[in-house]
């Protein structure tokens, strides 16, 4: 944040020396203290990812915004129950709703013919599978960020031409880390206009997550690639894209539950986060769908309306905003 500009007015003269009254250096002192205060707010972006994928996603997204503390979401552009998913985010007026950019574990919009760097080899017609693989490729210089900008802005134009103005990008399994995928994003982002992203890099959850066991391997994850926070901040900053101070909520993917939703918002520092976030019903649909995110998104849904996490932000002194607001 940027100090308060220092104001000097001319006034008598005296010994030649120009003074500044002074009402107008109380006036400055409270516009500081007013730059201090602000500096010192916790706002909260609270991301539901994965509109689309399922009829019973689609309804648990809503219900946490409507019901909950939910103030945006991410839309996939290729998935089962996108239709429904763009007239629900039509009807919620409050909802920011964004492009959940998929380079893997789908299929792509495209001519798999032009992604050769993104497609499985055994399966044509898909993106490969995985973070891991898709990760070593990317950082051995193997995925072509011209083919993710095609496909990306295939994607945001795809949600575009249904009439939402596509607030934010987010990408599924954070693959805009990666400074190679993110180059090609970014591009696809000022060439359709959308002027912000996830910061994918989770600050926090060494205050609190590393002493869980049944978070480690998450956390030790996460940890590995905190390395790239600061390439992907300064790529951000040339392509004039707004994003968060970074995330919460990744490690505890899986996980979250009222206990450790209360111990995110104790831990939540001073700045701007993104709180990320996957409700959903378990239905036939979700369980044909390959993701290990199924009964936990049912208990996401519970901790996301219930009145214990509203309690824990305003007790934490936390503004909860949406990604139209940054």
């Amino acid at each position: 944040m940027q100090s308060a500009p220092f104001v000097r007015i001319r006034g008598t003269q005296k010994s030649g020396q120009t003074f500044v009254s002074s009402a107008l250096l109380r006036a400055r002192h409270s516009t500081l203290a007013l730059a201090c205060y602000t500096a010192r707010v916790r706002r909260l972006i609270i991301n539901a990812d994965d509109f689309g994928l399922t009829y019973g996603i689609n309804r648990a997204i809503v219900e946490a915004h409507q019901h909950g503390i939910v103030t945006s979401a991410t839309l996939m552009a290729n998935s089962s129950a996108f239709t429904e998913a763009i007239e629900l985010a039509k009807s919620q007026v409050s909802l920011s709703t964004g492009c959940h950019v998929v380079l893997l574990d789908g299929k792509p919009l495209l001519d798999p013919a032009r992604l050769p760097s993104l497609v499985d080899t055994k399966d044509g017609n898909a993106f490969r599978n995985g973070i891991s693989g898709f990760a070593l490729r990317a950082l051995s210089g193997r995925i072509d960020s011209d083919q993710v900008e095609d496909e990306t802005t295939a994607q945001i134009r795809k949600l575009q031409s249904h009439a939402i103005q596509v607030s934010h990008l987010d990408t599924h399994k954070h693959t805009h880390m990666f400074p190679s995928a993110l180059s090609g994003i970014l591009r696809a982002a000022r060439t359709c206009g959308v002027p912000a992203i996830r910061n994918p890099f989770e600050v926090i959850a060494a205050n609190f997550a590393g002493a869980q066991r049944r978070l480690w391997k998450r956390y030790a994850q996460v940890k590995t690639l905190r390395g790239l926070a600061g390439s992907f901040r300064r790529a951000v900053a040339r392509a004039g894209l707004r994003t968060p101070d970074g995330t919460l909520g990744i490690v505890a993917t899986g996980h979250l539950n009222p206990d450790l939703f209360r111990a995110i918002a104790e831990n939540m520092p001073e700045g701007t986060w993104e709180f990320v976030c996957h409700p959903g019903y378990l239905d036939d649909d979700l369980r044909a769908v390959g993701t290990r995110l199924r009964e936990s998104r049912v208990e996401e849904l519970a901790v996301l309306t219930s009145a214990e996490a509203r309690a824990a932000l305003e007790k934490r002194g936390v503004q909860l905003i949406s990604y139209r607001d940054l």
